[in-house]
């Protein structure tokens, strides 16, 4: 499976971005999608996850109630819709798949394909 992750860039603070998340096959709805970053110093974490039927997400505290994950899978695609974006949201953003269990979703070392990674930049 290969994911290509698109839509970052330079916003303000309090602004919208939407990332998107291909993947290469459409058997992609058979993982769970997750939403990973990593700001310039600091270890990757969790963002926010979303079960294979797209019926379960996750989201981590620091994003609950301004960021969304949702599926399209006729489209092989995943999004994360980021709203009222803050500068300590600045970070690489990475989508990832993983086969592991639902219980594991908050683990990095659960995905075992990453996308390139896209940069998002929140300034003050």
């Amino acid at each position: 499976v290969q994911l290509q992750a698109s839509g970052g860039g330079l916003v303000q603070a309090g602004d919208s971005l939407r990332l998107s998340c291909s993947a290469s096959v459409r058997t992609y709805n058979n993982y769970v999608m997750g939403w990973f970053r990593q700001a310039p110093g600091k270890e990757r974490e969790f963002v926010a996850c979303m079960r294979r039927n797209g019926g379960s997400t996750d989201h981590d505290d620091s994003v609950k109630g301004r960021f969304t994950i949702s599926r399209d899978n006729a489209k092989n695609t995943v999004y994360l819709q980021m709203n009222s974006l803050k500068p300590e949201d600045t970070a690489v953003y990475f989508c990832a798949a993983s086969r592991s269990i639902w219980g594991m979703r908050r683990a990095d070392t659960a995905y075992i394909y990453w996308g390139q990674g896209t940069l998002v930049t929140v300034s003050s």
